[in-house]
C-alpha cells in the first residue's frame, strides 16, 4: 500500500512560533523534511502535502511563504495553508497572495477557538470564497463539536470539506457511540471527505494499538467508505502517541481487509482528486 501523506507538519522554531507545543516533551526541538524522510524511508510514502502547523497567529502567513519554497522538493506536492475566515480585513488579499504559494487547500483549526467563530456569516462567506476557487477546506473539530461542523458544511454547499483526524473520537473516554452519531451526520453530506489520521493521539497514553483502533476504523469504512477517505500521517503530533512509522504500519493492518483498489483510493488516489495533485 502506497501513501500520499496529506497531513505532514514541520516545526521550524528558528523561524516560526509554536506556542501550542509548550510543555509537550515529544514535540521539543525542530521537525524537518530531512527528519521526515528518515522516518518514512522504505515505508511506501510516495508524496506529501504540508499541513499548516498551528503556528502563532502572527506567523501563519510567513509559514506558508516559507513552505512554498519547499514544494516540489522531497516529494512535497503542495501545501494546505492556514487562514482566518473570521476576519474580513486582509482575507481576500491573503487568498490572492496564496495563489502563488502552491496552496491546494486551507485550514483554520476550530477546536481551539470559541465554538461561535464558525457560525458567523463573515466566516461562512469567506469559506464560500475558498469554494469558489475550487479548493477544499480541512475541518478540525472534536467529536463533541461535530454538530457545529455539520451546520458549517450545510451553510457552504459548494465547498468541499475534509474532516481531519477521523472526527477526533474521544477514545480515552470510550466515546465511540457519541462520535459515531456525529460521523454519520457528516457522512450524509456528500461534499465531506474523511481524513484517516491523528486517531492514535486520542487514545489514553500508552494504549494505542491496532486492536483498540479497529472498531473505529471499521465504523469509518462502513460510514464513509474507501471512496471518501484520505490518509494522513499527522507527524510530528503522532509522536505524542505511537510515532509515524508505527502509524503507517497500523494503517496497513487496519485497512488490510480492503481490495487493492480500495487501499489505493485511501492511500493516495483520493488525495490526488480532492487536493488536485498531479500524477
Amino acid at each position: 500500500m502506497e501513501f500520499i501523506d496529506t497531513h505532514q507538519h514541520l516545526i521550524l522554531r528558528g523561524q516560526l512560533g509554536y506556542g501550542w507545543t509548550e510543555g509537550k516533551a515529544a514535540l521539543a526541538g525542530d521537525f524537518t523534511v530531512a527528519d521526515y524522510r528518515r522516518l518514512t524511508a522504505g515505508k511506501g510514502v510516495i508524496g506529501t502535502v504540508f499541513m499548516e502547523t498551528g503556528v502563532d497567529d502572527d506567523c501563519y502567513q510567513h509559514e506558508a511563504r516559507l513552505v512554498s519554497r519547499l514544494v516540489g522538493q522531497d516529494g512535497m506536492l503542495g501545501q494546505i495553508a492556514s487562514c482566518r475566515p473570521e476576519t474580513e480585513a486582509g482575507f481576500d488579499a491573503w487568498l490572492a497572495e496564496a495563489d502563488a504559494l502552491s496552496v491546494v487547500g486551507y485550514r483554520r483549526i476550530l477546536h481551539v477557538v470559541d465554538d461561535g467563530i464558525s457560525q458567523t456569516e463573515v466566516f461562512r462567506r469567506n469559506l464560500r470564497k475558498i469554494g469558489a476557487k475550487g479548493l477544499p477546506f480541512d475541518l478540525c473539530f472534536f467529536a463533541r463539536q461535530l454538530p457545529i461542523a455539520e451546520a458549517l458544511v450545510r451553510a457552504c454547499p459548494d465547498q468541499v470539506f475534509v474532516l481531519d483526524h477521523c472526527g477526533n473520537p474521544d477514545i480515552a473516554a470510550d466515546g465511540f457511540d457519541a462520535w459515531l452519531v456525529g460521523l454519520r451526520a457528516m457522512a450524509a453530506l456528500p461534499q465531506v471527505w474523511l481524513k484517516f489520521s491523528g486517531i492514535s493521539v486520542n487514545c489514553a497514553p500508552g494504549t494505542a494499538s491496532v486492536a483498540l483502533l479497529r472498531p473505529y476504523a471499521e465504523a469509518m469504512l462502513e460510514v464513509f467508505g474507501p471512496k471518501r477517505m484520505i490518509w494522513g500521517g499527522d507527524w510530528p503530533v503522532v509522536d505524542l502517541a505511537i510515532g509515524l512509522p508505527a502509524w503507517i504500519d497500523a494503517s496497513r493492518a487496519l485497512l488490510s481487509g480492503l481490495t487493492g483498489d480500495e487501499q489505493a483510493a485511501i492511500g493516495h488516489l483520493n488525495a490526488r482528486r480532492v487536493y488536485g495533485l498531479a500524477g
